[in-house]
């Protein structure tokens, strides 16, 4: 029984062990992203300010003084300043006097989407177009993939990807 246990061991090993199998995938691709940008302006229209503070002042009435006021705002004027008349209230006293003013923004008339005809307001992002220039990018039969800069306001990508799955 000696002799034959290694035989019987042997026969049930190959009778359980199957054959290998595997499902093998490849994938490559190569691709190219050419962009230029667009001009653009990007405008925020302030309004007029107008602020003051103080201590030991007073209005000047030898003039019809008042304090500083602003005029009403139409739909494409901003706001004007009214400046005021201001005078000592305790003469020989300590006085602080503090005005600002911030002049807001009239309504432009907006162009036919050049940028010179864009509005410029007192907050004001603008961005010229891109020059394409000798922009771009080619992709050989072999995978071999050629970007070329252009210029400014552009950008070039080029990519090659390769993915094995074993299943």
């Amino acid at each position: 029984m000696k002799k034959f246990l290694p035989l019987i061991m042997l026969l049930m090993t190959g009778s359980i062990a199957a054959p290998a199998r595997a499902d093998l995938t490849h994938r490559m691709s190569s691709s190219t992203q050419l962009s230029v940008n667009g001009a653009y302006t990007d405008s925020n229209r302030i309004g007029s300010t107008y602020t003051v503070s103080g201590s030991n002042i007073k209005v000047d009435t030898s003039n019809s003084g008042h304090f500083g006021t602003m005029t009403a705002a139409t739909a494409t004027a901003a706001a004007a300043q009214d400046l005021g008349t201001y005078d000592i209230n305790t003469a020989g006293s300590a006085f602080s006097f503090s005005e600002s003013w911030t002049q807001g923004d009239a309504v432009n008339t907006i162009g036919a989407g050049v940028v010179a005809d864009m509005p410029a307001f007192g907050n004001t992002l603008t961005m010229h177009g891109g020059v394409a220039g000798t922009l771009a990018g080619t992709i050989t039969s072999a995978g071999v993939t050629t970007l070329t800069a252009g210029g400014a306001g552009t950008t070039a990508t080029g990519q090659f990807v390769t993915e094995i799955v074993i299943d």
